[in-house]
């Protein structure tokens, strides 16, 4: 696969976060993205470990970040997301969007957690005029519903669920 300017910022990104002694996690959702990445971090010398659903010896691998084994984490969404504690981590790296929020925030929340005893950093990288733009755009639209749908005062959920969101809700699939 051909290199990317998004590729290219990451490896710059890591290399000054390194540089300030930061602890990294970088989350894709794509398994062979994560695995471009590691390629790029053996080439640049950066030690890391990675956790994908493939991953025999997750304890371990959890472990030798704790130990500090590796500045950088590279984790899949689904395998990183849920049931981890990463506070060793102060830094965060959303590498591409998923298309439901709350996934995000999961892996976001792996630092944030109890014991947690330092600012954590969060960046999302996002490639200008692709669909990942238009999925942070739903992202937030579909965000701006459900935060209305929960509001106690019901000013901000009568102009989010009018007639016409409630028709494009219910709308079929065109085909």
């Amino acid at each position: 696969m051909a290199d990317s300017a998004k590729r290219a910022r990451l490896r710059e990104l890591l290399g000054e976060l390194i540089a300030e002694g930061r602890r990294v996690l970088v989350f894709s959702q794509f398994v062979e993205m994560l695995r471009l990445i590691e390629a790029d971090l053996a080439a640049a010398g950066i030690d890391h470990l990675i956790l994908t659903g493939q991953t025999r010896n997750r304890a371990e691998v959890l472990d030798a970040f704790a130990q500090g084994e590796a500045p950088v984490f590279l984790l899949s969404l689904k395998a990183g997301g849920v049931g981890l504690t990463l506070t060793e981590a102060d830094t965060v790296i959303l590498y591409d969007p998923w298309w439901n929020p709350a996934v995000e925030r999961q892996a976001m929340d792996r630092t944030h957690r109890i014991g947690q005893d330092k600012p954590v950093f969060v960046h999302r990288l996002v490639a200008a005029g692709t669909v990942e733009e238009k999925i942070l755009d739903m992202q937030a639209r579909k965000q701006a519903l459900a935060d209305a749908l929960f509001d106690d005062s019901g000013a901000s959920s009568e102009s989010l669920l009018d007639e016409a969101t409630l028709a494009d809700l219910f709308a079929p699939l065109s085909s």
